[in-house]
Formats: structure tokens, C-alpha cells, sequence
């Protein structure tokens, strides 16, 4: 019993930490009034640029670079198309995600069914080492880690910087914003480029980590996961923690009730995690005014400065 849990533990962190590392993207994205729907375009190029680099390097270091890069590239494509040439968002966003899963289909095609190098599980002496908790806190590899801590330093920015209070304030009244002086498209193209990079690493995670192969359209909506995890967490970055927590409990459940065998059709289990999301996302929208209260007021509406 006891191994079960773990086991049970160990891969609800695992299957949640891509949905947390996009989601802290996302959220950051959206605090500034910005919304990119092509989170999942941005994982799956970064998916691919990771595992590609890494077996072509041998080093996975450069293979999580690379995905970063690649996620931060798509993303100010976006900020180019939205931000500047002042298109809809959201027809971007859409946009963005098919070119994502057409351009890493592409360039993956010869990189099914071959292994490249995996991220290292950590080994902390004495601590993972300790029954129950040693495995299931201390055996992760580093982007777990890296996860947690950056949703430290993102919900302490926002919260009790000036720079948090700048993002806030742009995603509140960007003409206030302008009015006094900050540069409201140059915080946008920032934060944008952050959503990316934190995507890619995400679709790193998948590829060099998680399932360390490379298979088409790997992230099997994870990029849709983490927006709604956003709407979830009322865009507060530890409500973040709980949301992925459950939907990466969610996805290994499904997995492990396929894997035992039990007469359900296996595309419902597959839709379980998702089914969560749609059963989730209802259940929030019926508080209509606690979504009022935390989502930003110029949330996917575009910026035109005035003199």
C-alpha cells in the first residue's frame, strides 16, 4: 500500500510539473492584459527542440536551452502579429498552436521511436533516502524543482515588487499605465517572451523527461490544461500549485486504471483529465463575481497609445 502511494505521489508531481511550468507562463502573459492561446503550439515546438538538440549534443542542458529559445521565438512571433501589427488575439493564439503542432511534426519525423539523453533524477543524500518522503520530495529531477521555485519568485514579483505592481498595473488600465509613463508594449513583448520560454521549457520537460521520446503532438493538450488552470487559479500563482497538482493526479489515474486493466473504454479514460478541466472550468464560471474581482480588466484587449 504504501508503494502504491508513493507511486501514486511521485507521478501526480511528475505528470503536473509541464502543466505548472506553462501555466506560470501563462499566468504572467495574462496579468499584463494579454492573452495567448498558443501555449500548446509553443510545448510542442519547444518539445521538439529540446529532444532534437539533445540527441544531436548528446547534452541535455542545451536540449532544455533549445526549447527555451524556441518557445521564446514563437511567443514574440505572436507579440509581433498581436502586439504590433495589433491583430486579434485570440485568432493568434489559435494560429500560433497549429503552426506549433504542423512545425513539430515536421522537423520531428525523423526523430520517432529514437532515444535521446534523459534528465537525471537528483540524488540528495540522507534526504532521499528517507522512507516515503525521500522518493516522493527529493527524487525528482531538476525542472520539478526549478518549477516550485519558480512559482516562488513569480507569486513574490507580483505580489511585493514594483514590477509586479507595474505587470498589474498594465493588465488593469494600460491607459493609466501610459499615462504615467511605462512603456505598455515593451512590458507586453517581456512578459510574452516569458510565457514562451517557460512553454518551451515545459515542452522540454516532456520530451527529455517525462516520456523521454519524441512523438507527434506529445503534449496531447497540456497547453489547453494550463490556460484553464489559469482561469482556475483566478490568476493567483499558488492556486496554480493545487490546480496542476489535481489535473497531474487526474492523468496518472487515467493511466494507471487503463494499465489494470478495467473495462472502460480507454478513450474515456484518456478524456478524464479533460473532462475535469470542461466539469472545472463550469463549476468556476458560475461565481461570476469572484472571476470579476482577480481577472485583469484589459485581459486580450489591444493598445493603442494616445498623445
Amino acid at each position: 500500500m504504501t508503494a502504491l502511494l508513493v507511486a501514486f505521489l511521485v507521478s501526480t508531481i511528475a505528470a503536473a510539473t509541464p502543466l505548472l511550468l506553462a501555466a506560470i507562463g501563462e499566468l504572467v502573459v495574462e496579468k499584463t492584459g494579454v492573452l495567448n492561446l498558443g501555449v500548446e503550439g509553443m510545448m510542442l515546438a519547444g518539445a521538439i527542440a529540446g529532444f532534437a538538440t539533445a540527441n544531436e549534443t548528446g547534452i541535455t542542458s542545451l536540449g532544455v536551452l533549445a526549447a527555451i529559445v524556441a518557445g521564446m521565438l514563437l511567443a514574440l512571433v505572436f507579440g509581433v502579429i498581436s502586439l504590433t501589427l495589433q491583430a486579434n488575439q485570440t485568432a493568434t493564439g489559435l494560429a500560433l498552436t497549429i503552426f506549433g503542432r504542423g512545425f513539430s511534426a515536421l522537423v520531428g519525423a525523423k526523430y520517432v521511436g529514437i532515444p535521446a539523453p534523459t534528465l537525471p533524477k537528483l540524488h540528495i543524500p540522507v534526504l532521499s533516502d528517507i522512507p516515503v518522503l525521500g522518493p516522493v520530495l527529493f527524487g525528482h529531477d531538476i525542472l520539478v524543482y526549478a518549477a516550485f521555485v519558480l512559482l516562488a519568485l513569480v507569486a513574490w514579483c507580483i505580489r511585493s515588487t514594483h514590477l509586479g505592481l507595474i505587470i498589474r498595473a498594465v493588465g488593469d488600465s494600460h491607459d493609466a499605465a501610459h499615462a504615467l509613463g511605462y512603456p505598455v508594449i515593451l512590458i507586453r513583448y517581456a512578459a510574452v517572451a516569458f510565457g514562451g520560454a517557460l512553454a518551451g521549457l515545459a515542452g522540454a520537460y516532456m520530451s527529455l523527461a517525462y516520456t523521454p521520446l519524441w512523438a507527434q503532438d506529445m503534449t496531447a493538450g497540456r497547453g489547453w490544461v494550463a490556460l484553464a488552470l489559469v482561469t482556475f487559479a483566478a490568476w493567483r500563482p499558488f492556486w496554480l500549485l493545487i490546480g496542476a497538482w489535481f489535473f497531474g493526479a487526474l492523468m496518472y489515474l487515467s493511466l494507471y486504471v487503463q494499465a489494470l486493466g478495467v473495462s472502460i473504454p480507454s478513450p474515456l479514460l484518456s478524456a478524464m483529465p479533460y473532462i475535469g478541466t470542461v466539469v472545472v472550468l463550469v463549476l468556476i464560471s458560475r461565481d461570476a463575481r469572484r472571476i470579476r474581482l482577480h481577472r485583469p480588466a484589459m485581459l486580450g484587449r489591444p493598445f493603442q497609445a494616445r498623445a
